[in-house]
């Protein structure tokens, strides 16, 4: 089975990551990468995203609408296919990411780190940023997230690798989704990326960037506006085809991953991928 990397920079804007993100931007240019728009499902809010990007499915038809609402996830996701085809996962990111899929609350005292080749998702790195507020982000470091991400590819090579940063969705809370403190983590965020990426190419992964949704020039998000909605979408592959000027529908980011991976999507995920499957 092929494998594939998905970064999810949380609450990065579209416009911010082409004037920001050096790195991609140079990626895209020399022919490494390409970027395209991706318009992000309402409501513009994290968790419920995290779910769309895993089951091709909307908030309106998963039922999960907001953060205070965690559940685990119901029906398919890219984590139960890879699973059931004889794969195994990896994730470096928010314990929101084990309540939904990892088939348990989270507990970190049983889930800040996991290797369990039998377990939903067989090898995890979580923080929690328990404690967070306006005076205390509680953000791990870009480069160690890229650390710990790196490990588990080297180490045990899963097919599907989730590396999620919450950072970008931080500062712009606290600088909004103009500020300086803003962009200034979107550069930091693209200069670990810049570390780790040809690191995952050079080891056989399709690595794909995107975010959950945007930030508003209020530091705010969960509506409908461009500033909310329009997040990146980068592949380091050459299998995705889309016009330059398509804006994507971020309900095509698990069944392209699923293509990636040579695994046919359930009947659930009916927003067609970007690429074909391998024969």
């Amino acid at each position: 089975m092929p494998k594939v990397c998905l970064i999810v920079v949380d609450g990065l804007r579209d416009d911010t990551a082409r004037a920001a993100c050096s790195y991609l931007m140079a990626a895209v240019a020399k022919g490494d990468a390409r970027i395209w728009t991706m318009r992000a499902c309402l409501p513009t809010m994290s968790a419920p995203l995290y779910e769309t990007l895993h089951t091709s499915r909307a908030p309106a038809d998963h039922g999960l609408m907001d953060n205070e609402g965690l559940r685990p996830s119901s029906g398919p996701s890219v984590f139960s296919e890879v699973k059931a085809a004889g794969g195994q996962c990896g994730v470096v990111g928010h314990c929101y990411f084990h309540t939904l899929f990892g088939g348990t609350p989270f507990d970190p005292f049983a889930h800040v780190e996991i290797n369990d080749p039998d377990a939903p998702i067989a090898y995890a790195r979580y923080y929690s940023m328990d404690g967070y507020d306006a005076d205390n982000s509680v953000q791990p470091a870009e480069i160690d997230l890229c650390a710990q991400a790196w490990s588990i590819a080297d180490r045990h090579a899963p097919e599907y690798l989730l590396l999620h940063s919450s950072s970008c969705d931080t500062l712009g809370h606290q600088h909004t989704g103009l500020g300086r403190g803003y962009v200034r983590q979107a550069e930091k965020v693209d200069a670990a990326l810049a570390q780790l990426i040809p690191r995952l190419t050079a080891r056989g992964y399709h690595v794909l960037v995107t975010a959950d949704h945007g930030m508003d020039e209020a530091g705010n998000h969960g509506g409908d506006r461009a500033s909310e909605r329009h997040v990146p979408f980068l592949s380091f592959t050459d299998r995705l085809h889309a016009g330059p000027d398509e804006i994507l529908d971020q309900r095509c980011v698990a069944p392209t991953i699923l293509a990636l991976l040579g695994i046919s999507r359930p009947a659930t995920m009916k927003t067609a991928p970007l690429c074909r499957a391998e024969p």
